[in-house]
């Protein structure tokens, strides 16, 4: 039914001639319903936000990462020495091969030690001659400590 200035009456709804011959319902207002949908997309658009956040952090630590040389390791573990080994064995690489600082404690120095020839004994498929090393690096870097 149509009432004055071009407004069609459905039941108790008023809507224009427009909005009834398409069918299209009147504005409702906004409901608790419409308000956990809207939670649910400003939530949705924050995982969003924050992942791509997350992607451009790792991708700007990665490119500084390999700006710096990027061999020193993961950031979960640090590589050993690689080599090449000098002829005369400085306290410098002794310390390198067992992954350890140079004024490192002797305790240290033997579980480093223990931990590395465990991995490399020539007993468990291990190359002589990197147990050999590793040997060497434990004595130079044990000279002059008491807790031999």
């Amino acid at each position: 039914r149509q009432s004055g200035f071009g407004l069609v009456q459905s039941g108790d709804r008023r809507m224009s001639w427009w909005h009834a011959a398409r069918r299209v319902p009147a504005m409702r207002r906004v409901g608790p319903a419409t308000r956990e949908n809207t939670t649910l997309v400003v939530g949705g658009l924050g995982v969003a936000a924050a992942a791509i956040v997350a992607q451009h952090a790792l991708r700007a630590w990665k490119a500084s990462a390999s700006a710096a040389g990027g061999s020193e390791g993961t950031f979960f573990a640090r590589r050993l020495y690689e080599g090449p080994f000098e002829a005369k064995m400085t306290r410098r690489e002794a310390a390198l091969i067992l992954g350890v600082r140079e004024s490192a404690s002797a305790e240290r120095i033997k579980d480093a030690h223990r931990r590395i020839l465990r991995i490399n004994h020539p007993d468990m498929g291990g190359s002589t001659f990197l147990a050999g090393k590793i040997n060497e690096a434990k004595d130079l870097l044990m000279q002059g400590k008491e807790d031999r």
